[in-house]
Formats: C-alpha cells, structure tokens, sequence
C-alpha cells in the first residue's frame, strides 16, 4: 500500500441474502496504481464484493471505505468509474450522446473525441444505441467507466462477450490507466485477463478469501508443472496430478516433470513437441479450488 493509502477496502466483511451468506469475513484493499482480479466459481461472491465497493449495497457486518469515504455518498462515487455486467441506455440516444451525458457528471472528463477513438467506437459512434449489437454495447459500457478520469475504475466481467482482438485493446487502455496512477478493480471468468493485467489476484470461495498474491505467488503455491506434448494416445502415468487433452495435444499436471518425462521415454510411449513449464494461472486457480473440495469432503 502507498502512504495516502487504499483507494477502496473491505475489512471484516459480512453480506447475507436471506439463508445464502455470501460474503463470510472478507478483507480486501486496493492500492493506487494498482490492479486487482477478484477470482471465483458462479455465485462465490464476486459481484456481491464490486457492489458493496460502489455502494449499491450495505454490509451486514464489517467496514466498507471507497477514497477514504462511505461509499454510499454521492460525492465520494464521484471520484470512480463503474461498469456493472448489465447496463442498460437509453435506446434513441446516439453513443457520443450518452458519452456527452456521463461527461457532463465529472469535472475533468475526457473529451468525447478522444473516449471515441481511444475505444475504437468510431464506426458506431452516431448510431442509436438501441441499434447496437451486444459487443458494441459492452464497449461503450466499457468506455464510460474511464470518461471521468477518476481515481478508480471497477469492472465486473469487464470483456464478456467481446471477440479476443477488442479485448487485447481494451487491456491496453486498461494498462495505459493504472500507469498513471488509477486503481483498477475487476472480477473476471477469464484467467487470462486476470493473468495479462492484474497486480495481485485474490481468489474467493463460498463467500470467503482463499488466498491472495500475485500471479507467480498462487502458482507457487500449487508447486505443480505442466507437462505438454503431442501424442496419439497416453497411458495411465504415475505422478500425473490432472490432465487434459485437446485432440493429439496432451496437458499433464505433475509434482515431478523430470520423473514424468523419464516414465514417458522409459514405457516406450511415442510423442514430440515437448513443453515443460509453470503452470497458467488457470491451472493454479482450478487445482486450489480442487484442493479445497478435497479437504471439505475429508473434513
């Protein structure tokens, strides 16, 4: 954390809809120049988390601060900038008119050339967004969270939907935003969003954290390999942990790559284009939540 402190923050947090608790004791803060990836399965408590953090909801029990404030005051909302997974706009108004519109809310907004082209809306731009695909849609939505250049930004599943070329620009002005000195918080389903942008990623479960670092941390966690290789088929190998298999192309998780390779050459298995690596973030997300279902169903 920098010395003026987190941007947003969740100390002690408790959140129920009825029966269901969906956050139990969750801590978590976002510094400035910072980005965190809040990870989880459906239904963990993601978006419960982003919704406590912009004040559309009130905690049941635990401390809730946005820049230093009550998140729930209109005056501290207007240092950020949001986009919810559903936005809704009006559907006669042109998007450079519904830029116009947000603008006029914050002090040192953007120009809207300038939200036109750095979003790549241009083809759009005078069309009615009632006459918008789903994509577009989602890029203006997106778009609109940075126009007010505020001190952060928070994106709940930010890129769904969106072909993977649009989403690589998107990372870049989100890249472009945080070396500024923005704070960006989001929740993603895709590891590799988490793995291309984030800072430190915190992994929640059944509405508690699970863990919380960088990427390189949480794989060091899992102290696991990945072994890929191409072959027609793969016998059962010992010291495999999972694997998976995409057509002739094989993934094998292992505490030992050197064993696991010296057992494919020793069983006389047939294979080429060999890898051995670090395990992706993805890897390490799904084998700590596989551990942890494991313990529950020991427990």
């Amino acid at each position: 954390m920098t010395a003026a402190g987190p941007v947003a923050e969740l100390v002690d947090v408790h959140k129920a809809y009825g029966e269901v608790e969906a956050l139990r004791g969750v801590s978590l803060a976002l510094a400035p120049g910072e980005t965190v990836a809040l990870l989880g399965l459906n239904g963990a408590g993601k978006s419960t988390a982003i919704n406590l953090l912009l004040g559309l909801r009130r905690p049941d029990r635990g401390t809730v601060r946005l820049l230093g404030g009550d998140p729930r005051t209109p005056s501290v909302r207007a240092g950020i900038g949001a986009t919810p997974q559903e936005t809704a706009f009006p559907l006669r108004l042109k998007c450079r008119e519904v830029i116009e519109l947000v603008r006029r809310h914050y002090p040192q907004a953007l120009p809207t050339a300038h939200v036109v082209e750095r979003f790549g809306l241009d083809a759009f731009a005078d069309r009615q967004t009632g006459g918008l695909s789903g994509g577009q849609r989602r890029r203006l939505a997106l778009a609109l969270a940075f126009v007010g250049q505020g001190r952060a930004v928070f994106l709940d599943e930010p890129t769904t939907g969106l072909d993977a070329d649009v989403r690589r620009g998107l990372w870049r002005v989100m890249r472009d935003y945080v070396a500024g000195g923005g704070a960006l918080f989001l929740t993603t389903h895709y590891l590799e969003e988490a793995q291309a942008l984030a800072d430190r990623v915190v992994l929640i479960d059944h509405g508690q954290v699970l863990l919380s670092g960088t990427v390189d941390e949480i794989r060091a966690l899992v102290a696991l390999q990945r072994v890929s290789l191409d072959a027609a088929e793969l016998p059962a190998l010992a010291g495999v942990v999972a694997r998976q298999s995409d057509g002739g192309r094989h993934h094998l998780l292992t505490n030992d790559a050197d064993a696991l390779v010296r057992t494919l050459v020793g069983q006389g298995v047939p294979f080429r284009d060999l890898e051995v690596g670090p395990l992706s973030l993805e890897d390490a997300v799904l084998a700590l939540l596989d551990r942890r279902k494991a313990g529950e169903a020991g427990g």
